[in-house]
């Protein structure tokens, strides 16, 4: 994956923040575990702003039904979990190429409306969001991809460390962030969820004093 131009604005408080990432929330519901060898069937993306005060909150919500690749593997565990019925005439999936092509462009449009120069997913256990995505942008043989290809903010890590929770449910009741088990695993629903206990974890950073602007010790590149 080419990394992308160097649009960066020094004078973007989200860029300050982030090092320059911009991050976005993301979920996939799957047909199993496999990233190379399973169906992506859900995958939604939530973009974050900054308020004056430097406060993030919650933004846009992209959400798709996606068609299984050819010769996907589908556990029906994996249906039974979620809920997905892949026959539900309302389920309005779409190809994993036109999916991809409409979720990185809202996503490549954010990145420069916040003046950052490239995405970082966060999600809860991120890691398995990311390997779905990666396998995805290969499958359709796209070239640039917005995000970072291995670096994520995991929420479920985060969340350990705030609250002593790593269960998104449990951790959302924990932080006070109102929970539907009945509408949890559509990925649009975890992925608002996941982005709103992001938000509040960073926020409540914040209030604790605990970050500091790049301007106050050299903005210093790191791997």
């Amino acid at each position: 994956m080419n990394p992308p131009e160097n649009n960066r604005d020094p004078d973007s408080p989200m860029a300050q923040r982030f090092r320059g990432f911009l991050p976005v929330i993301v979920d996939v519901e799957t047909g199993g575990f496999n990233a190379q060898t399973d169906a992506l069937l859900e995958i939604a993306a939530v973009t974050i702003r900054m308020d004056q005060d430097g406060y993030l909150h919650r933004h846009e919500t992209f959400s798709f039904h996606v068609e299984p690749f050819e010769g996907a593997n589908i556990e029906q565990a994996a249906l039974d979990f979620t809920g997905i019925d892949l026959d539900c005439p309302d389920r309005m999936a779409e190809p994993e190429l036109m999916v991809m092509t409409d979720l990185l462009s809202a996503v490549r449009r954010a990145v420069k409306e916040n003046g950052c120069t490239r995405a970082v997913i966060v999600g809860h256990n991120a890691h398995f969001d990311l390997n779905f995505v990666n396998a995805v942008i290969d499958r359709c043989n796209i070239k640039r991809s917005p995000f970072h290809p291995f670096s994520v903010f995991d929420t479920a890590t985060l969340a350990g460390l705030a609250f002593g929770q790593t269960v998104l449910a449990k951790t959302c009741q924990v932080a006070g962030i109102e929970f539907s088990n009945s509408a949890a695993h559509s990925a649009a629903y975890d992925a608002e969820k996941t982005a709103e206990l992001f938000c509040v974890i960073v926020n409540r950073w914040k209030e604790l004093g605990g970050w500091i602007a790049d301007d106050e010790y050299g903005d210093e590149e790191t791997e």
